[in-house]
């Protein structure tokens, strides 16, 4: 089979899509930085923990809502130069959102946070299991 080539008057060529994705990639904003996660249970409390390494933790978020833990910082790391004939001085800036469904029912309003040697330790109480209500069904009997 002979393959067709476009003619060069088309309005549309089929990797203008493709080129036109790569052109705009280095613009598409993302996250600049995603904390890595480890969640576990600790007797009645579930507990996460947070790698923000060089993130001030006055400057983080922390909720939960329905269920779902929510962690929101942002980092701003300045460098003092000494030397005054450097050639580039850049400042590392970024901020993240974490948004995870935990695994089991959780008391949100008694979450307790800490921080130390760049670890932000979240640990939740666990909410008791709901048991189910066993009814007991009364019968009349009709009278005929």
């Amino acid at each position: 089979m002979a393959l067709i080539p476009f003619p060069p008057n088309w309005p549309w060529q089929p990797d203008d899509d493709f080129n036109q994705f790569f052109k705009e990639w280095p613009k598409m904003k993302t996250a600049d930085f995603i904390p890595a996660i480890n969640i576990y249970e600790k007797g009645k409390k579930l507990v996460v923990e947070a790698a923000i390494a060089d993130i001030d933790p006055e400057k983080i978020d922390i909720s939960v809502e329905n269920n779902t833990l929510i962690l929101k910082g942002k980092s701003e790391k300045k460098s003092e130069v000494e030397e005054k004939n450097y050639y580039r001085h850049e400042v590392k800036s970024g901020s993240f959102y974490r948004a995870m469904t935990l695994p089991c029912k959780v008391k949100g309003e008694e979450a307790q946070a800490s921080y130390k040697q760049g670890v932000l330790k979240i640990e939740i109480p666990k909410a008791e299991k709901v048991k189910p209500k066993k009814l007991k069904i009364k019968v009349k009997k009709s009278k005929k």
